[in-house]
């Protein structure tokens, strides 16, 4: 009898251990739109434009195009042993465990310093409204905001996620209808240009500046999808994961098409790519041609909220890679161990806690832009990079 008890409570153990499959449907789709959806499309698109002109679309599509089919072969290979956590599971179980330690801890590695330069640039958009704020408060306070909520439970990321990600879809619709109706219109701006598809082709063709110029948009744009990957690290948290995995993964060319190529096509037959400034948000140069007068605090709460987005994901990631690695003997075990609630609680800890380094590098560096760019010369992220002096062009705007 007592030995059945021991082998019953040998049995429970792992299950004890499990991370709960709280992530929805809904959740998943969200999740996997948000990212597709990069800050990067946001205030990274004027410069891609004056690059490569109208041939971005192509650039934009091919990205996605061949992004898909990496998606498709991750979400296969996670489907084929749902005890698989995250892509470095399969990794080890394939190449052998030094590929799932490289991995993983890469990925850890990465993840928490863009969550560093998140910090920092959520503490840059706050002082558009809140220009009396101490950096190091303001980002001290996103930290801890982001570990309560991420302790709480899975579904909490998953709703916040949602809501993230339903901001930055609104704002590309409403860009996209706005285009089409000045386009419409024969809208004329204050320099005299109307609005036409024609901007497309006749200004020095879909090619203007040549197969450079087109190639140069690949290195800039291909960092505006950083995030997609996100959907490999909730598989172990899904609802019905054979469902939900592939509806969100098949459906990764037709956001692309819809988010992306809509947009820039809308962008640029309303303003000729030549006139488009590089340094500044097409996003906010078209809101403010309607003549909306919050055109600046719209794009700096949907860029606010896309950072957020990102640090938030990069929490989660790497407490779940954490357990991942701590659970095959690559990483400490008291990251092994789930709260009540079937949260990596110490997994998140320790990565907020590697987050302070933000929050250290704002009471070092008087500017807060000093402190992004040392942040995200690390990261090697140009898309971070582009976002350091946002804040003050739209400081500029009416």
């Amino acid at each position: 009898m007592v030995d059945q008890v021991k082998v019953a409570a040998i049995e429970q153990e792992p299950t004890e251990q499990s991370l709960r499959r709280n992530l929805t449907n809904r959740h998943i789709q969200l999740i996997a739109i948000g990212g597709a959806i990069g800050t990067g499309l946001f205030m990274g698109s004027g410069k891609t434009i004056s690059l490569a002109g109208p041939s971005i679309i192509f650039v934009y599509m091919i990205i996605g195009f061949m992004l898909f089919f990496v998606m498709r072969a991750m979400g296969e290979l996670l489907l084929s042993n749902l005890e698989y956590k995250s892509f470095s599971d399969f990794a080890a179980d394939l190449l052998g465990p030094w590929a799932g330690y490289f991995t993983g801890w890469t990925y850890w590695f990465c993840w928490v310093v863009t969550g560093m330069a998140d910090v920092v640039a959520i503490t840059a958009y706050a002082q558009f409204w809140f220009p009396g704020l101490s950096d190091w408060v303001a980002s001290l306070a996103v930290i801890l905001l982001l570990l309560g909520l991420n302790l709480a439970t899975v579904k909490m990321f998953g709703e916040m996620e949602f809501w993230f990600a339903m901001i930055k879809i609104v704002a590309i619709v409403a860009l996209i209808v706005v285009g089409l109706v000045m386009v419409m219109m024969h809208f004329k701006s204050p320099t005299g240009v109307e609005a036409s598809f024609a901007h497309l082709w006749n200004d020095g063709g879909w090619f203007p500046k040549g197969l450079s110029g087109f190639f140069a948009g690949f290195q800039i744009a291909v960092f505006a999808f950083v995030g997609i990957e996100l959907v490999g690290t909730t598989a172990a948290e899904t609802k019905d994961p054979e469902k939900s995995l592939p509806r969100a993964i098949n459906s990764i060319p037709l956001r692309i098409i819809m988010f992306y190529v809509f947009a820039l096509i809308v962008i640029m037959s309303v303003t000729p790519w030549s006139s488009v400034v590089p340094s500044k948000s097409p996003f906010v140069e078209l809101f403010v041609l309607v003549g909306l007068p919050a055109a600046a605090s719209l794009i700096n709460f949907v860029v606010l909220t896309s950072a957020a987005s990102s640090a938030n994901s990069g929490v989660f990631s790497t407490s779940r890679m954490l357990f991942g690695l701590a659970q095959d003997g690559q990483a400490p075990k008291m990251f092994a161990k789930l709260s009540k609630r079937a949260v990596p609680a110490k997994g998140l800890t320790f990565s907020c806690m590697c987050l302070l380094g933000g929050v250290v590098m704002l009471m070092v560096n008087p500017s807060v832009i000093a402190a992004f760019t040392m942040i995200t010369t690390v990261s090697g992220d140009p898309v971070y990079v582009r976002l350091d002096d946002y804040p003050l062009l739209l400081s500029g705007l009416p």
